[in-house]
């Protein structure tokens, strides 16, 4: 292929995605993230962020990531192992592993670079992953750069779940590391961990969870799916993000034993070559973590919510996905539609996001709708009113009687 016809196979690619409906566009915000946000001068409801705590514009978070950064600087121009590391970076690390109750844990620029960094230096050809089909992007990009077998399990199917292991034992596998995502961030469901772990029991086999939709707002103190199934000290593995819950800054974690996160300091690629996150991030991490410890007023909001939504939604005719979390994905399928409803909420006043292929599959497209603990019930009530007076535009629901 010549030069030009490789842009012009780009441009190609480009016109088929504006043909197929599955254009996303990026909308300006001229304000901080929250439960309302201004874009295109207009100030909406916001339904549609990982702001789960509605902790992303807190000024205790704010405050202390200003400390942090006029004590120790805007960047830390290093990775860790040369001259990245601070006294900040340490303490943020042995406070999350508490937090979590794990003996220690070792921080990613993102989550995204904790599952792409953490299967690699731990596992060999001789080992196997046993992973959960609906995985985020991450855990399998993490997978492609391990030389270990995989494989993979109907999503939520415990019954397969255990084939495969039993499949991978019998293929001669030294040991077998179950992957699953705590929540399922598309579909709004939370894995079944007692029963993941009951399988691992049985079969001596290692568990890891991502649980980036679930840390801060899942379980006891907001501590995680872990938590919440009782199975702790039986989870091997947690990868999670300060991104979402514990603030929406920027920065992932794995939380493990002692000798891994070890291992994962001297070997995990992307930490090894990447910036230390910078002192704010530290800082405001810090403070969030706090603030999630002490969130329970939050979370029984965020609940609430959750709750709200989904009942006076379910009665207007939608059609939802997920149970027990505050993503609640309502399901349009096509991806045309989906895109069409959320540009009509906007014109009312709700900030939605379509979601289609290739982020779901063909024909699921859906608008991913995310509760806040910062939105009141009147919000939860005009976001639904809305939904109604779209969905019976566009024929997807019959409209108010």
């Amino acid at each position: 292929m010549s030069r030009n016809g490789f842009y012009d196979s780009i441009d190609e690619s480009l016109d088929s995605i504006k043909a197929d409906g599955l254009w996303k566009s990026e909308r300006e915000l001229t304000s901080p993230q929250g439960g309302t946000v201004i874009t295109g001068g207009q100030h909406v409801l916001n339904f549609c962020a990982n702001n789960y705590l509605g902790l992303a514009d807190d000024p205790m978070i704010r405050t202390a990531a200003a400390a942090a950064m006029d004590g120790y600087g805007y960047g830390m121009a290093s990775v860790r192992f040369i001259c990245g590391t601070t006294d900040l970076h340490r303490a943020l690390e042995v406070e999350i592993a508490e937090y979590l109750g794990t003996d220690d844990s070792i921080s990613f620029a993102a989550c995204f670079d904790a599952n792409g960094g953490v299967f690699e230096p731990l596992l060999a050809e001789s080992d196997a992953i046993v992973s959960d089909s609906l995985n985020h992007a991450s855990i399998i990009d993490g997978i492609r750069l391990c030389k270990a077998r995989r494989y993979r399990f109907a999503t939520r199917d415990m019954s397969d779940l255990r084939q495969q292991v039993e499949i991978a034992r019998a293929d001669g596998a030294r040991s077998v590391l179950i992957v699953t995502d705590g929540v399922f961030s598309m579909d709004g469901y939370v894995a079944d961990l007692a029963s993941i772990c009951a399988i691992a029991d049985d079969t001596d086999s290692l568990v890891m969870v991502d649980d980036c939709h679930a840390t801060g707002l899942v379980g006891p103190q907001g501590r995680g799916t872990p938590a919440l199934h009782g199975v702790v000290e039986r989870v091997d593995i947690v990868t999670s993000t300060l991104g979402k819950a514990l603030g929406g800054g920027m920065g992932g974690f794995v939380a493990a034993r002692q000798n891994v996160v070890d291992l994962l300091r001297q070997r995990a690629r992307p930490y090894l070559f990447s910036n230390a996150l910078a002192p704010g991030l530290v800082g405001g991490g810090r403070a969030g973590l706090r603030l999630a410890k002490e969130g329970d007023g939050l979370r029984e909001r965020l609940d609430s919510n959750a709750r709200q939504f989904r009942a006076e939604m379910t009665k207007a005719g939608f059609i939802l996905s997920g149970e027990g979390h505050p993503i609640i994905p309502v399901m349009i399928g096509d991806a045309r539609l989906a895109s069409e409803m959320a540009d009509g909420l906007l014109a009312r006043g709700v900030y939605v996001t379509a979601f289609s292929f290739p982020v779901v599959p063909k024909g699921t497209a859906r608008i991913r709708t995310q509760m806040c603990a910062a939105h009141t019930a009147d919000d939860v009530n005009r976001a639904v009113a809305a939904f109604v007076a779209v969905g019976a535009e566009l024929g997807i629901v019959a409209g108010a009687a």
